[in-house]
């Protein structure tokens, strides 16, 4: 692609890391970000152009922005918002405090850093911002409502957006990948541990087994695919003419894009309520 700078939030592990590999074989200009100072450090001991960016921190995210646009003499193609993390437990279960942090990461830091590259895309007449949602980001699964809640809210403002960019030369488009093999469930684990007692809630018998599916080695559901079929996706966001508003990845996006469409919501949410 001659070059095209894309930065990528999240490239520690997983489909981040995947895209960052993926997008620099294919010829990107790639700028690689992580949350901790030690993966930057091991991001640039690979060959990555790596900046540091914490996106619960506004002067990490203006930095990070900044030292791109020095890097690139002020341009910048791509953005591609995959970190973020979930944060497990029922509703009742979730502070005020831990329910503003899931925020912070997946939905505040998310917005400002879109918001930081607006202006040099819009100058520039043309760019890509291409979010990584879920499936979980149109529909509600029990004990994961911090992460839903996230991810329903990225949705609602990315639609608004890409409305709001019409004939900029600015496209917006969400992913939203079912189960993927990464570092999410270790994350989810780390948070719920930090942030749920169960021995205080009425749902610690539920806990138990959401604490097995956690640690679980190995792909915790069916349908699991590996990262790089995100990154397709990604590919076509940021190439195609007419990107897509929505890329569906795994067999459990689909099947829930359909029956979400379908069915009354009462079949579906005795669908969903036996998922732990």
């Amino acid at each position: 692609m001659n070059g095209k700078a894309v930065l990528i939030s999240g490239c520690s592990s997983g489909i981040g890391r995947c895209a960052a590999e993926i997008l620099k074989a294919r010829g990107y200009r790639v700028f690689a970000s992580a949350r901790l100072h030690k993966d930057v450090d091991r991001l640039k001991a690979e060959g990555y152009e790596a900046v540091w960016l914490d996106l619960r921190d506004s002067d990490s995210i203006r930095s990070a922005v900044a030292q791109v646009l020095d890097a690139t003499e002020g341009r910048l193609y791509g953005l591609f918002n995959n970190a973020a993390y979930g944060q497990p437990g029922a509703v009742e279960d979730l502070s005020r405090e831990v329910l503003r942090e899931q925020f912070e990461t997946n939905l505040f830091g998310t917005h400002e850093l879109t918001n930081c590259v607006i202006p040099v895309m819009r100058a520039q007449g043309e760019g890509r911002i291409v979010q990584n949602s879920s499936v979980l980001g149109f529909v509600a699964m029990p004990y994961r409502g911090a992460y839903n809640a996230s991810k329903y809210a990225l949705e609602g403002l990315t639609d608004t957006l890409r409305l709001e960019l019409k004939g900029s030369g600015v496209h917006v488009s969400l992913i939203e990948p079912g189960p993927i093999l990464s570092r999410f469930r270790e994350n989810a684990h780390a948070a719920y541990k930090k942030n749920i007692e169960p021995e205080n809630s009425v749902h610690r018998a539920t806990y138990q087994a959401m604490e097995a599916r956690l640690v679980k080695q190995g792909p915790a559901a069916p349908f699991t695919l590996g990262p790089e079929a995100v990154v397709k996706r990604l590919i076509h966001a940021l190439e195609a003419g007419r990107p897509r508003a929505r890329y569906y990845v795994t067999f459990p996006t689909y099947l829930f894009g359909t029956l979400k469409r379908l069915l009354p919501d009462s079949v579906l949410d005795r669908m969903l309520g036996r998922i732990n």
